[in-house]
């Protein structure tokens, strides 16, 4: 099924400081310290002030309930929010909108999200023994608010010299034209090929022990749902530096 296209939005980097968040993946304890590090970093800073969340707010980490409401409530004071689409949340639109298996999405992180909003699917499918009925119930736990947060995310910002994503995208294909499955999916054909990229490329989907640059690209995603961690890049002008949870 073809929903509409997401958003890809333009950047003007002049005069702005750039946080570029990786996958929270339901730890919001960690993305708060990480917020909290940012307001201290960003402090010496005049101009504008933006945080770029790379995707993946749900799913494996146990909080995927409290990201969400989160992030539709008011960035911190002084900074625009950009939240990126990333694969899972696709994947959890694709369970609620039936074009998903519940087995698939709760395999990949589903199930944890679903504790988080007090569901326990073995629970209800004890209650109610039709699987129709369980789906039905989950649904009508999962807040329209947060729906519709997820169905309306951008899959990409891009400026000058920097392209935000969640995955990554495919080298010598116009921004405009990439494929928006390759921009929350892809990652060989993104990494063997980053040599060709014509600026950079900040992503996550691909988990890391320490974020390097490699090529044109810097992937953030720390895992933190493994290793409690959640990584954050400033970016002013064409400096970059790390920040940790």
């Amino acid at each position: 099924p073809r929903t509409a296209p997401r958003d890809r939005l333009e950047l003007d980097m002049q005069d702005t400081v750039v946080y570029a968040i990786g996958d929270v993946h339901g730890c919001y304890k960690e993305l708060r310290s990480l917020e909290q590090r940012i307001l201290l970093d960003a402090l010496p800073f005049r101009g504008r002030k933006i945080i770029i969340m790379l995707g993946d707010y749900v799913d494996r980490g146990p909080n995927s309930k409290r990201v969400l409401d989160h992030l539709i409530a008011p960035a911190p004071k002084g900074f625009l929010r950009v939240c990126l689409a990333g694969n899972h949340e696709v994947a959890m639109l694709g369970y609620l909108d039936g074009h998903l298996s519940r087995e698939l999405w709760l395999a990949i992180g589903g199930l944890e999200t679903l504790y988080s909003y007090g569901v326990d699917p073995a629970r209800l499918g004890d209650l109610y023994g039709s699987s129709e009925e369980v789906d039905r119930r989950i649904r009508e736990a999962i807040p329209a608010s947060h729906v519709s947060f997820m169905r309306t995310l951008p899959v990409m910002v891009c400026s000058r010299k920097f392209v935000f994503v969640h995955a990554g995208i495919r080298p010598g294909i116009d921004l405009a034209a990439q494929d928006e499955d390759d921009l929350l999916n892809i990652r060989s054909e993104f990494f063997e090929t980053a040599h060709l990229l014509d600026r950079w490329v900040v992503h996550g989907h691909t988990i890391v022990d320490a974020p390097k640059i490699e090529r044109h690209r810097l992937g953030i995603d720390t895992g933190a749902f493994q290793s409690g961690r959640l990584a954050a890049v400033r970016i002013v002008g064409k400096h970059g530096r790390l920040i940790f949870s």
